[in-house]
């Protein structure tokens, strides 16, 4: 609560304000907004950073580095503008701001009868491609997403995707159900792949870093038969956004399912490191997710969460 006001609250009034300013004006307060925000979220900044040094080969001047971390928060609060803004976006308005790239082996996939699997990182805009696939180019999307709290803002959140037509599936157990009758029926399934939030995924190296990754990408593509297709979605000049469909993994079983999950998630966590790499400022994560961040976060003098999952990260793992 802020001064008496609910955090769902502030979303309902912030969904109001996009929609009354045209888009110019809003995307100005929203940049604003994340420039004046910068300084005084430190741990979140601390962690911009890390990725930034992550993404760019740790060769970023410090001026470099001060400069794309205002880019990153700018970008953030773009996001969240076009996600308030979007269920009452036209569709005229949806196609004329959207580009892409390799969009045909999304629908190269489709045409097989099984829908694709997106792997993306938390880079850009999603929402708004998933948008643009259904109510312009007329497939369904489904979408895992994360829960959060409260319950009551997770709800207004589900229900904001289902505006845009996205089938919203919160991660857990049931997910997986859910991702198999997706696939089946010929959607296009988006799974947010570059933070293990469950945990127990497999090690991998990550930016020439040891950590986790979810094996749920290339365990579904596995089982279901979906082309597994890396993606991300930028934001781009003019205020535009740009689509970007890598071809489709290679699937190739060669041992037993649990060696072929760890070698193709690597497989994977590489096809992020380009799609995150070609613009590291619009790269939104920004909790812990390598064990040097909890390390780097300590000695900060915060109290940072464990990484999830229980196994630890190390070469006999």
């Amino acid at each position: 609560m802020v001064l008496g006001i609910s955090v769902l609250d502030l979303f309902k009034v912030g969904t109001r304000a996009a929609g009354l300013l045209p888009r110019p004006g809003a995307n100005l307060i929203s940049q604003g907004l994340g420039t004046a925000v910068a300084p005084i979220l430190a741990e979140r900044r601390l962690l911009i950073q890390r990725n930034l040094d992550r993404a760019t080969g740790h060769n970023l001047t410090p001026l470099r580095r001060q400069a794309l971390t205002t880019a990153a928060f700018r970008s953030y609060g773009r996001y969240w503008e076009d996600l308030l803004r979007l269920p009452n976006m036209s569709i005229d308005e949806l196609a004329a701001n959207f580009d892409s790239r390799g969009l045909h082996h999304v629908d190269e996939a489709l045409a097989t009868g099984t829908g694709p699997i997106l792997a993306l990182p938390h880079v850009g805009r999603w929402e708004w491609a998933a948008a643009w696939l259904t109510r312009v180019h007329g497939v369904e999307v489904t979408a895992v997403v994360e829960t959060i709290e409260p319950p009551e803002l997770f709800s207004w959140f589900h229900a904001k995707r289902q505006a845009l037509g996205i089938n919203v599936v919160p991660l857990g157990p049931a997910a997986v159900g859910a991702i198999s009758r997706a696939v089946k029926q010929g959607h296009v399934v988006c799974l947010l792949s570059d933070r293990d939030i469950g945990g127990g995924g497999p090690e991998v190296e990550f930016f020439g870093e040891r950590t986790r990754l979810p094996a749920g990408p290339v365990t579904m593509a596995l089982r279901t038969g979906a082309a597994l297709l890396p993606a991300a979605v930028y934001e781009t000049a003019g205020n535009r956004v740009l689509g970007v469909v890598r071809p489709p993994m290679d699937l190739t079983r060669e041992g037993r399912l649990r060696s072929d999950i760890a070698r193709l998630t690597q497989h994977l966590a590489y096809e992020l490191e380009e799609l995150i790499s070609a613009h590291p400022e619009q790269w939104h994560l920004q909790s812990a997710n390598w064990p040097s961040d909890i390390v780097a976060l300590r000695a900060a003098g915060y109290s940072p969460d464990p990484l999830p999952g229980s196994k630890p990260i190390g070469p006999d793992n």
